[in-house]
């Protein structure tokens, strides 16, 4: 597809990912549950039609929300965390599991899961409901297979809203809800130990608390 607006839905559908791949890939789809699924890409339905739901190829009940959807790349690893405020790095072959009920892999609280972000680079940062931002190394993360992980930043009422993960010698930045990139060249001002609760979000960062448009 070269033009993704050129995609046609069903009444009531809308986009929720679009995700550049080929037939050769393994899908995976990281759900609010703490769960991740794998699909082949040569078996999902091909043409110009409207597809298939995902909830009949997977055991995923209504509740629960796909969170991301990636190509899985061997060798790599993603940053999962959860709303609760805690997470790890994950290896990509520890998420992939062909079966239906797919591979239970984050231990989420009742706020659920919060991202699976490529973990390339030496930066994390983290933002909060409450507005405040954290930043701190990579490697303070721990690499582990499954589990609850680490905790990432303290929070008095609500808890984990987005991260990034960033190489300090290319610099921070986020994205807009036009979709402009906006570069945060005093990152290392928000600089802390992992845990800590961090300060508020820099002048002209986005309201809805995110590094990145959802």
């Amino acid at each position: 597809v070269e033009d993704p607006s050129e995609i046609k839905y069903k009444e009531g559908d809308a986009q929720g990912f679009i995700v550049p791949a080929e037939t050769t890939d393994k899908l995976l789809l990281f759900a609010s549950d703490g769960r991740f699924f794998t699909l082949a890409c040569d078996k999902l339905p091909g043409g110009r039609g409207h597809g298939e739901p995902v909830r009949l190829m997977l055991e995923l009940d209504d509740r629960t929300e796909i969170v991301a959807v990636f190509p899985h790349r061997p060798g790599g690893r993603r940053f999962v965390a959860s709303k609760e405020g805690y997470g790890f790095l994950l290896p990509e072959a520890e998420a992939v599991a062909m079966r239906r009920a797919g591979k239970q892999v984050l231990s989420v609280g009742k706020g659920g899961a919060a991202f699976a972000l490529p973990a390339e680079g030496d930066q994390v940062a983290v933002v909060g409901d409450n507005g405040k931002i954290l930043v701190f190394a990579l490697d303070e993360l721990p690499e582990m297979p499954r589990g609850k992980g680490v905790k990432l930043q303290a929070y008095r009422e609500g808890g984990l809203r987005d991260g990034l993960v960033f190489r300090a010698e290319e610099g921070a930045a986020w994205i807009d809800t036009a979709g402009r990139t906006r570069a945060w060249p005093d990152w290392r001002d928000w600089s802390g130990r992992r845990a800590a609760a961090g300060r508020l979000a820099p002048r002209g960062f986005p309201t809805s608390r995110r590094f990145r448009p959802s």
